[in-house]
């Protein structure tokens, strides 16, 4: 096959740029609007943006279930591919979209049902409230497009094709660019919705991108398809999806932890201190996730020659990308400490923001290399099918680690213990990741 020539034989470095430059620019477009979307909320006012901030725990929830059904899918058809079982493959396709639809139905309901109480623990602003309600009772109904989309996206990737589902994922994001102003603010013959105008534009976005991923997966150029003559459901195949996909999905439940976690902290301090949080945050998203978008791009290569038994070609590309994710963490971590009163002011920030914030921006950057690095021998350890301790890993840096240096360091330094927590965390967790690493070789050796 064409796809498991290119997987097999291209030149590493290059089959890694080829491969990871879709989902790159489409994790970089896909949290820019995140972030402008942010921006926008914030020009209403500061309550506004402590509201998304305060519902961001409840989307990231959702968005790591989106992932979890994706990653498991395309580990499981990359590796049916490299070991020629295309019929597999075809089977993995139907069990992810049937999961996709199931899975993004159940926690459409949770989030309706748990948001109220979730929101009343952490605000006794009535406005605050308010509007985290008209928020999230709009986007809640972003999940079964966002799944479906991400599940076919992953589906296509792990072919090889990673260039088609960035085009669908794109329109999406432009969609949603197009309408956030004009359903917040009222434009023409649009009505001024307000934070309830952001909610219904991602919901717009992510309903565009499932239909244009359902037309891509019907077309004719697949390399996988739906499979339906004499599709029956198979337990351990379900098993395996979520197998592969659970360490992509702890990754991202730990996020939506560790924001609500840390939202219980900063409660104690100020509105102001949780607005500031959920605007940092979505930089942050902004700058792991297009460096996650690469390693995206590695995952199949990895697990691809993993599955046709070829070590040397595996090894090759977990260092080539792990030298890249290196690059551009150290890039992030320059942009943040050099130029944070700029970020901040993206989000229209007050003085008293300003007095904490530009300081804390610098202090939680520290951690973004030593993020990068953990998160590539995760990502390895996930290729090689070692997923509990892909698991580990991400368990160490989002609750293991942090949540008692949250603790200690905020009786310690208070506020800006809080911010020194996630470096701290960080370098605890790579330590953790080269300790396995180091003993997977020794043992093998």
């Amino acid at each position: 096959m064409q796809t498991e020539n290119k997987m097999a034989v291209m030149p590493v470095g290059k089959l890694i740029w080829q491969m990871s430059i879709p989902p790159l620019i489409s994790m970089f477009l896909q949290y820019s609007y995140n972030l402008i979307d942010s921006a926008f909320v914030a020009r209403l006012s500061e309550n506004a943006l402590t509201a998304v901030s305060l519902s961001f725990p409840i989307t990231t929830l959702m968005n790591a279930a989106s992932i979890w059904i994706g990653v498991g899918v395309n580990v499981l058809i990359a590796g049916y591919l490299g070991e020629r079982k295309q019929d597999e493959a075809n089977i993995t396709v139907t069990h992810g979209l049937l999961l996709a639809f199931g899975i993004g139905a159940l926690f459409n309901l949770l989030s309706l049902l748990i948001m109220k109480p979730y929101f009343r623990a952490f605000t006794n602003n009535e406005e605050i409230y308010q509007l985290s309600i008209a928020y999230m009772s709009v986007c809640s109904f972003m999940q079964i497009p966002n799944m479906v989309h991400i599940a076919i996206q992953k589906m296509i990737q792990a072919t090889g094709n990673m260039v088609a589902p960035m085009w669908f994922q794109i329109a999406g994001v432009v969609v949603n660019f197009a309408l956030n102003p004009i359903l917040i603010f009222g434009v023409g013959i649009f009505p001024t919705m307000g934070i309830r105008g952001s909610a219904v534009a991602t919901v717009a976005g992510y309903l565009l991108s499932m239909i244009l991923a359902f037309a891509l997966l019907l077309g004719k150029k697949q390399k996988v398809r739906i499979k339906i003559k004499g599709f029956h459901l198979q337990k351990q195949m379900i098993r395996r999806i979520f197998a592969f996909g659970l360490p992509s999905f702890i990754m991202n439940a730990l996020s939506s932890f560790m924001v609500t976690f840390v939202n219980f902290f900063l409660v104690a301090y100020s509105d102001t201190a949780i607005a500031f949080f959920g605007a940092y945050f979505k930089v942050q998203q902004l700058i792991v996730m297009t460096v996650n978008g690469l390693i995206q791009g590695c995952l199949p290569v990895m697990r691809f020659n993993y599955g046709a038994g070829n070590s040397e070609r595996l090894h090759a590309a977990f260092r080539y990308g792990t030298a890249l994710v290196t690059g551009m963490m150290i890039l992030g971590t320059l942009a943040v400490i050099l130029f944070p009163a700029q970020i901040l002011g993206l989000f229209t920030a007050s003085e008293t923001m300003r007095s904490f914030g530009i300081s804390a921006m610098r202090i939680m950057a520290a951690s973004y290399l030593f993020c990068g690095l953990s998160t590539m021998i995760s990502t390895y350890f996930q290729a090689t099918e070692k997923v509990g301790s892909s698991m580990a890993i991400q368990l160490c840096r989002q609750l293991l680690f942090l949540v008692p240096s949250l603790w200690c360091l905020d009786k310690l330094f208070h506020l800006n213990g809080i911010w020194l927590a996630f470096p701290v965390a960080e370098t605890g967790t790579l330590l953790v990741a080269l300790i396995m690493m180091a003993w997977y070789h020794r043992k093998k050796s």
